[in-house]
């Protein structure tokens, strides 16, 4: 297997499956509840859009504050 076959990167790469776990369904309702979960899913992904938070240009000049020190890590050799 090659790289990209072996991990796909996007959700299109990846193998649709659709399990029928009871009754029979014919050829024409497959392809309304494929079509139907499709569209479901086109929706949704167009409306899950990640909000930026606006940063203002106050806040991207100012620099950041320090993390506090870790104790429990000693300097240099010294230990006590």
């Amino acid at each position: 297997m090659t790289e990209s076959t072996a991990f796909p990167e996007t959700p299109d790469e990846l193998p649709t499956a659709l399990e029928i776990t009871r009754g029979a369904a014919s050829e024409e309702e497959l392809a309304a509840l494929i079509a139907v979960i499709s569209d479901a899913y086109a929706t949704e992904a167009a409306d899950a859009v990640a909000v930026e938070p606006h940063a203002s240009a106050w806040t991207r000049t100012q620099r950041p504050l320090r993390a506090p020190l870790r104790r429990d890590i000693p300097w240099g050799r010294f230990s006590g």
